[in-house]
Parts: structure tokens; C-alpha cells; sequence
């Protein structure tokens, strides 16, 4: 049986505990504290030697880390990977984009006020971490005015990946998400998905 390092407040475990929940591939569930230091201890580090969740060990004891390269492997050759180029590439860019203008500044945001709380090293920093997640959420909310997904004409994991942390955005109480209808339909939709689970699900 597949074994995920996860954790119920990271929306990058979510995003492979979401795909594996439409593929129907039975896991095993350790759940991981990512704020007490766990994570680096010399037990998990043989694991992920990056300290990080979500890390995903295989029946026959290979390890993924990484949350999109994870959903990248597993979605290969199922409905989630495009099967045209093009749509493969906007897939990768929107993956990229996720990892890169997203994940470091609207989950960050979370994060830092949600989980950790406001300390006087975060703090200073927030302004700009919000700036920048409305810009990426701008940029989404441009896409989605013309567009039903990110990659094509079909539900896949570059939706995934986008909408781990951005359904959860408002828990940082700097994201208004009312301001973006293209991102709440889009919201609307991947949440219809068969076999659609909850981030605490």
C-alpha cells in the first residue's frame, strides 16, 4: 500500500491526498506536525531528506517528495494529465506558476497568520507577501474569465495544485476571495469533482 506523509494544514499534502482520493489508490495516512520540528528529525529525513511534507513512499519502497511532482507521476495516463502537448505545457506553466507566484505568498500569508501568528519577525513582511498573492490571484482571476480550467478544456492537476491553497486563502484574513467570481465559480467547479474530498477530509 502507498504510505503519505501528510498534514491536515498543508494544502501541498492536500493536493496528493486529493488525487489519490479520485484515482482510487488506497494509502496509508501519517500525519506529520510541520511546526514542532518533526519533520527534521534524522527518522523523517530518511524519508524526504528536505524535511518536508508531503513525501509519498510507494509499495515497493521508492519515495516521491515534492507535492507536483507527485501528482505529475501519478496522474500519467489517467484523465488528469492532458493528452495534448500544448495543454501539457499550459498544465506544467500553471504548476509552475503555483509553485513559484502562488504557494510562496497566498499560503505563506496563511501560514504565517493562521498557524504561527503574527511575530514580530513575519509580520514586516506581510505587506509584501500580500501584494504579491493578490497579484497571482489576479492572474488567475484574468485566466478564468475565459477559460472553464488551467490546462484545456478539462478538470486536471494544474487545477489541483492551484486549488489546494487557493480555496483556504481567506484563513491568512488578507485574501477577499468575494473579489474574484472567476476564481469562486472555478472554486465551485473543482469542488463538484467525483470523489472530492475536503483539505480536513
Amino acid at each position: 500500500m502507498h504510505r503519505l506523509y501528510d498534514s491536515a494544514i498543508s494544502g501541498n499534502a492536500y493536493k496528493v491526498r486529493l488525487l489519490l482520493h479520485h484515482l482510487g489508490i488506497p494509502f496509508e495516512r501519517i500525519e506529520m506536525n510541520v511546526d514542532d520540528g518533526s519533520t527534521r528529525r534524522p527518522e523523517f529525513l530518511k524519508i524526504n531528506p528536505n524535511g518536508k511534507v508531503p513525501a509519498l513512499q510507494f509499495p515497493d519502497g521508492r519515495v516521491l517528495f515534492e507535492s507536483n511532482a507527485i501528482i505529475f507521476y501519478l496522474a500519467q495516463g489517467t484523465r488528469y494529465w492532458p493528452t495534448d502537448r500544448w495543454d501539457q505545457g499550459q498544465a506544467m506553466q500553471w504548476m509552475n506558476f503555483e509553485q513559484y507566484s502562488h504557494e510562496p505568498t497566498v499560503a505563506v500569508v496563511r501560514h504565517w497568520v493562521a498557524h504561527l501568528g503574527k511575530t514580530p519577525q513575519n509580520e514586516p513582511l506581510l505587506p509584501a507577501k500580500i501584494a504579491a498573492g493578490e497579484r497571482a490571484l489576479g492572474v488567475m482571476e484574468g485566466h478564468l474569465k475565459d477559460h472553464r480550467w488551467f490546462a484545456g478544456d478539462a478538470y486536471s492537476i494544474a487545477d489541483i495544485a492551484l486549488y489546494a491553497y487557493t480555496h483556504v486563502a481567506e484563513e491568512g484574513g488578507a485574501f477577499e476571495l468575494r473579489r474574484y467570481p472567476a476564481i469562486q465559480d472555478w472554486l465551485r467547479r473543482v469542488a463538484a469533482q467525483d470523489r472530492h474530498i475536503t483539505i480536513t477530509g
